[in-house]
């Protein structure tokens, strides 16, 4: 495939993800994943290509482009490359014409960077590592380093792995046999701010495909009692056979929305901790799916914010007096992460927040970032209720 067809193919699927996007449709790794399927024409390496390049777009502009030519011309404009392929080949994109305006890149959107510390806008945008979480039930860290050895330690973590630059693990044996999970450092880190332990009971109340549930089930030895709880009933459907591979034992529980507190009560004044890994704006989390800004809207984080509310009032009566709450968001929207937190114990004054040493303050809660602290963004905090 040439360059110019790489680029055109680039340009048709930007204007479908831009598409999917509005209509809060299939996500981009998606759309090109089935693109694929059908054009098995496009080798490894123009697949990558176009990858590449379809990414270049959309980190480049916060806001949706209109079109993707216009995207790509916007590249244009500092990549020689990328502007030579505008040539009017048979495969690639027509000649740019005398009238064709460039969208300029701007990386983030005024709103959303105007709630997001702009020393974190770079950061949030760069390409993130592979960040691994070795399951110590079935295997141990040295072992997994000898298996994949470019792989370094994350510092405050003992079974944490970063592969950087990433390489991709999906299909390894490793993987399949649950010896390790594609997991943040700092989904990581929230983990390590429960404390679970041994013989715990502990739940997991918006567990979604469970990697946090099984992140728990290893703190706990696979003894106790865990619980996983969510009312998307696709993305709960996974966890049952990646525990099974993990070797963790683990009580799935499918909420019915609207009826949640109700199906919950056996669980009442039960949980040594309940963690709320909150639904969220994915503010945190550009690095890894920056097209998550094209979706982000004022609307969508009014939305979140009382999802959160929800939760929070959930997760309330099912922690014991002297348990923990701990609640976390993959957001540096203050409003979702310590202003929510700073509500929640105006109204609930038996909690009290926990210090903890985790990343920076951030309100009664901690917060990292990766910038900072070479994660994804997030907020969390640990809230412990009276006995």
């Amino acid at each position: 495939m040439t360059p110019a067809a790489r680029v055109q193919m680039a340009i048709e699927l930007l204007d479908k993800i831009v598409g999917s996007a509005q209509r809060n449709g299939a996500p981009a790794d998606t759309i090109i994943a089935e693109w694929f399927k059908t054009r098995r024409f496009a080798g490894s390496g123009d697949r990558r290509g176009i990858r590449d390049l379809i990414y270049r777009a959309i980190r480049a502009f916060g806001e949706p482009p209109e079109t993707g030519r216009r995207a790509m011309l916007g590249l244009a404009q500092i990549d020689p490359e990328i502007a030579a392929a505008f040539d009017g080949s048979p495969y690639g994109p027509p000649k740019i014409g005398r009238a064709e305006n460039a969208l300029q890149p701007v990386p983030m959107p005024d709103w959303l960077g105007g709630r997001i510390d702009a020393a974190e806008h770079e950061a949030l945008l760069a390409r993130a590592p592979l960040d691994l979480r070795v399951n110590v039930l079935q295997t141990s860290p040295d072992a997994m380093m000898a298996l994949y050895p470019d792989a370094v330690p994350i510092p405050g973590l003992p079974n944490g792995l970063r592969i950087d630059p990433p390489v991709a693990i999906e299909t390894d044996d490793a993987m399949r046999d649950g010896l390790i999970d594609v997991q943040d450092a700092g989904s990581q880190f929230v983990i390590a701010a429960c404390r679970a332990q041994p013989g715990m009971t502990v739940i997991d109340l918006c567990a979604g495909g469970g990697g946090k549930t099984l992140a728990l089930g290893a703190d706990m030895e696979n003894t106790g009692r865990l619980v996983a709880c969510d009312t998307d009933r696709t993305r709960l459907s996974r966890l049952s056979p990646r525990a099974a591979r993990a070797g963790v034992t683990v009580e799935v529980r499918l909420l019915d929305g609207g009826r949640e507190a109700a199906m919950l009560g056996n669980l009442a004044d039960k949980a040594d901790v309940v963690l709320v890994d909150a639904p969220c704006t994915g503010s945190g989390t550009l690095r890894r799916n920056p097209e998550a800004r094209w979706r982000i809207t004022p609307d969508r984080l009014r939305d979140v914010l009382d999802v959160q509310r929800h939760v929070l009032d959930l997760a309330t009566p099912l922690v014991r007096p002297g348990g923990a709450l701990v609640y976390a968001v993959c957001s540096l929207i203050e409003r979702e992460g310590w202003g929510q937190v700073e509500d929640f114990l105006m109204h609930n004054p038996d909690f009290t927040a926990e210090s903890l040493e985790i990343g920076s303050a951030s309100g009664p809660g901690r917060i990292l970032t990766p910038a900072r602290d070479g994660t994804d963004g997030f907020f969390f905090a640990r809230l412990i209720r009276a006995c």
